[in-house]
């Protein structure tokens, strides 16, 4: 047969569809394509996780912010009761040293009343002692009554026991010395007697 000019087609010619070349420009449009698709899911996967860390940077940020505010909300308060505190007992120590003065001027009226002619004396020292007492009360110092009560270790130092069966056991009998609260805190314990129940005398055998 006459060679007429034509070439055959063959599926892996260049202009066959599946049979298109590495090199065919559709071939490698096709690849771009699909490079930017993967290169921008890529970048959206990379976003979404460094959104993910920022969101639990501010989260963990907030946390420690809230800790904070707490903490100085907290500060503030402990600042302002050692304030309040430092106020109320100041002047603890200066008191307390005023103390063995009224204690020797009520010393001195109870021997003064055992002495003939001494009112003058007597009512001059209590007024004194009455003075002092009323300038102390007001800086939060008061006296409390320890005779007919119950012994409280917490306010009373016992120095003796008296046996007696005059009133229950476990009571105060007699002050030796006032106790004093300063702003109701105890600022010195009374030192008392406290009763106790009389010792059974053993009978004798006839």
């Amino acid at each position: 047969m006459a060679d007429t000019g034509h070439k055959e087609f063959s599926p892996g010619s260049e202009t066959g569809g599946e049979g298109l070349s590495e090199e065919h420009p559709e071939t490698k449009s096709h690849k771009n394509h699909k490079k930017k698709k993967d290169d921008k899911d890529r970048d959206i996967e990379e976003l979404k996780k460094r959104l993910e860390e920022k969101e639990k940077e501010a989260k963990e940020n907030l946390d420690r912010l809230l800790r904070t505010a707490a903490d100085f909300e907290n500060f503030k308060k402990r600042a302002a009761k050692e304030k309040e505190d430092y106020l109320k007992y100041a002047n603890e120590d200066l008191i307390k040293s005023i103390l063995p003065f009224i204690d020797n001027l009520e010393r001195a009226v109870n021997h003064a009343e055992k002495v003939v002619d001494t009112g003058v004396l007597i009512e001059g020292v209590r007024l004194t002692i009455q003075q002092v007492l009323q300038t102390l009360k007001r800086f939060g110092l008061e006296a409390f009554d320890s005779v007919g009560q119950p012994f409280d270790p917490e306010r009373h130092e016992a120095m003796l026991m008296v046996e007696t069966d005059q009133v229950e056991p476990n009571q105060v009998v007699e002050e030796f010395q006032k106790g004093y609260l300063l702003n109701e805190r105890l600022l010195r314990p009374a030192t008392v007697s406290v009763s106790k129940a009389p010792a059974k005398e053993s009978q004798a055998v006839e």
